[in-house]
Parts: structure tokens; sequence; C-alpha cells
């Protein structure tokens, strides 16, 4: 055997000149395979100057040095890339997404507590984003909650002060106006935690409705996080 089972590191043979070489590869691989951290699974072209150790998910219909090397892992090791194929279990994060993933053996899952060999996917999702207030008595979030979730709470901090001629504010959905909060403070740092007595599920993107309690909305930024479960399809 030349290689490890898992994780494909090169095995130093017999009377091998230049052992070193090979150890230094073995290193490298599990530098980049060890607390995995992808810089992106969506990228189909290598980067023009990539950084030592910078590793990638190949996506279908990669180009250049990732050409047919769909699926696979790319690694930036002593100015060339070393590709590994990755597991059904392996975890690690993708940074441009800010999430967590599972490889359930044909892809990365992002966000997934659990899969199967299938495909289907339990997935824990937080979508953070910032609100700018308008002037009125109510507003809509830009953002919405996403058509097919079941919403654990909404949590949310003051970033800019609120202003206007209201006294507080609420945050709820249309029909159910201070589900997530009522009389929620001003001042920049003021917070909301916002926890559903029974997660609560959405089958359409719904926004999140802010209402001025005794008063008008002027102005003002709210930074909010959507906590949310979702649950994705087994592939075809």
């Amino acid at each position: 055997m030349s290689n490890t089972a898992n994780l494909e590191l090169a095995l130093v043979q017999p009377s091998q000149a230049q052992k070193h070489v090979t150890v230094n590869e073995a290193l490298t691989r599990l530098d980049g395979l060890c607390q995995t951290r992808l810089l992106s699974i969506s990228v189909s072209t290598p980067p023009v100057a990539p950084q030592e150790g910078a590793a990638f998910g190949v996506p279908a219909g990669a180009l250049e040095a990732w050409e047919g090397q769909d699926g696979k892992l790319a690694i930036f090791s002593n100015g060339g890339w070393v590709f590994v194929s990755p597991r059904p279990g392996w975890r690690g994060y993708i940074v441009d997404l800010g999430a967590c993933a599972i490889h359930d053996g044909s892809d990365w899952q992002p966000d997934a507590l659990a899969v199967s060999p299938g495909g289907a996917a339990s997935m824990m999702r937080v979508i953070e984003f910032d609100q700018e207030l308008s002037s009125g008595a109510s507003l809509l979030s830009d953002q919405v909650i996403p058509a097919g979730s079941v919403v654990i709470g909404v949590t949310g901090r003051v970033i800019e002060e609120i202003t206007g001629s209201l006294s507080s504010w609420q945050l709820g959905v249309a029909g159910s106006n201070d589900r997530y909060g009522s009389d929620i403070g001003l001042s920049a740092g003021a917070w909301l935690r916002g926890l559903t007595g029974q997660p609560v599920s959405y089958y359409d993107d719904t926004p999140l409705r802010l209402g001025a309690q005794s008063g008008d909305f002027a102005g003002g930024k709210i930074r909010f996080a959507l906590h949310l479960f979702t649950i994705g399809l087994p592939r075809a």
C-alpha cells in the first residue's frame, strides 16, 4: 500500500530516498483536511494567486487546473494543487457561505445536522441581515423567512439608535404583529430574543413586520438573525 485508506496520505517506502518529500506532502494534506476549512464550494476556476494551504471544494464543470476533478477537495501546496476525494460524513466549514457542512458522499450539504445516503438533509440555519428603518408606523423587512422553514425564533440588536416619535417597537409577522417581541428599546445595543412557544412553519416567503409603538419610526438600523430549520429532499 502506497497511500493511507482514508486521507490518501503518501507512505514512506522501504529504502526510499528523499523521505522528507513524502512526509511533507502528507503533512500538507493533513493541514488542509483536518479541521477542514473550504474557501468555497462554488468557485469553478482556481484563484490566480492562492495562499499556501488554501482549500476548495471543486464543483461540477471546473476549469483550468481543476478540470476533471469535480467533487474533490483541491489544496494548494508547494506551488500546485493536490486533490483528495471526500468521504461520506466528512465535515467542513465553508468560508464564503459562513456555514458548516457535511459531505453526503456526492455533495457538500451546508448547515446540515444530518444527511442520508440519498442526499436528504436536516438543516439548522441562521440568516443574519441588517435592516435600515424608514419613516412610518410600520415596515416589512427586506429579508424574508424562506418558504418551507420552521422558525425556532428571531434575535436582534439595535446597531444604530432608532429615532422618531415612538416609545418602543414590536416585531412579528402579518397576522401576529408581536410574535417575536414587544416594548423593545430604541437605543443602540438594545436587543430582542423572540422564541416561539411552539416552532412555527412558514409555507410562503414571509417578511418580518416591525411596528412602532405610540408613534412612528424615523430612522435607525437593526441587525436580525432568523433561527430556522429546513429539510432537503433526497436526490432523484
